[in-house]
């Protein structure tokens, strides 16, 4: 497993496997906490969320964050008696579960209904975060169908630039449910195309408690603080320039990254930063690598670019 690296873009190296494996205390609370293996996941994730809401929560015993989120995962789960699920997977032990949910980091948390994902988080969130994350899933009772068509359309106008057809759509799912939090990130990104970056940030505030730490969410945060990087961003050229003078010069590098990813050329950015991590990991305390970090919140797991970027990063940080 030495491709990992932890949520915080860490390298995650493999040690001591054998002891902390069979923590859950499924059988205590007699099968409402369990361990998942490839054999007996579709039962105990997909099948089960078909009569309640399950948490999966992907971990491995050497993953210092993993240890901290998992008590507190299953004293929620535990104080829900019974009208919540978690079940546990050991990714060292279940490669291939992790590899078909294109698990990049750990830990990382999906929620499941009705046998699919509707929700989820990575890494060690507060406790606070952790309870509300699981009572929006017992009260929420996921989307309805009529929602859910809504959502997709407002998604599809969105990807199509029709700013204003998308922003009509996601508030009129919030019409109906004030605080949804994919519907708040679609109009927060509504506007942060636009390029009204404080009513983007505003856009945000909607959303309610136990949303706050959705993906799509942390996703619009990610990139409105990387476009309030971009605003003071130096021209291309002369940091190219710069950089053929002096390929030492990890700061022109990196503000060329900045100047790149402010014109839309997320991929080159991605290189130069990936460049300067291997000349220099820990330059400016680990700026690259944190930058990096940050682009891939904000391009989500699931990217291409995200799945690529991190591949790139695990080499480089293991070698």
């Amino acid at each position: 497993m030495a491709s990992l690296i932890d949520a915080a873009g860490r390298p995650i190296k493999v040690k001591d496997t054998a002891p902390a494996a069979k923590e859950s205390s499924g059988a205590k609370l007699g099968g409402v906490i369990k361990d998942a293996t490839l054999q007996t996941f579709a039962a105990d994730v997909l099948d089960a969320s078909m009569e309640v809401p399950v948490i999966v929560d992907f971990w491995a015993p050497w993953c210092g964050p993993c240890k901290q989120l998992g008590p507190h995962l299953e004293r929620a789960v535990e104080q829900a008696k019974g009208a919540v699920r978690l079940v546990k997977v050991n990714i060292d032990e279940n490669p291939e579960i992790a590899q078909q949910l294109r698990i990049q980091s750990i830990p990382t948390v999906y929620a499941f209904k009705n046998g699919q994902p509707v929700d989820g988080f990575m890494g060690a969130i507060p406790e606070s975060q952790i309870k509300a994350f699981v009572q929006g899933l017992i009260a929420g009772g996921g989307p309805e169908p009529a929602e859910d068509d809504t959502l997709a359309r407002a998604d599809e106008a969105l990807a199509k630039h029709d700013l204003s057809a998308a922003a009509q759509l996601y508030g009129q799912i919030l019409q109906d449910e004030p605080g949804h939090p994919k519907a708040v990130a679609g109009l927060a990104r509504c506007y942060l195309e636009s390029g009204d970056l404080d009513r983007a940030q505003k856009s945000l505030g909607l959303v309610r408690p136990d949303g706050a730490a959705d993906e799509a969410i942390r996703a619009v945060q990610a990139e409105l603080s990387l476009k309030e990087k971009a605003a003071s961003a130096d021209d291309v050229a002369r940091l190219r320039a710069a950089i053929e003078s002096s390929p030492a010069d990890l700061q022109a590098r990196f503000d060329l990254a900045i100047a790149l990813d402010a014109k839309g050329k997320r991929e080159e950015a991605i290189d130069q930063l990936l460049d300067i991590v291997r000349r220099d990991r820990k330059w400016n305390e680990e700026a690259a690598r944190k930058h990096l970090v940050t682009l891939f919140e904000a391009m989500g797991p699931a990217d291409p670019r995200t799945i690529a970027a991190r591949r790139r990063l695990s080499s480089l940080l293991f070698s």
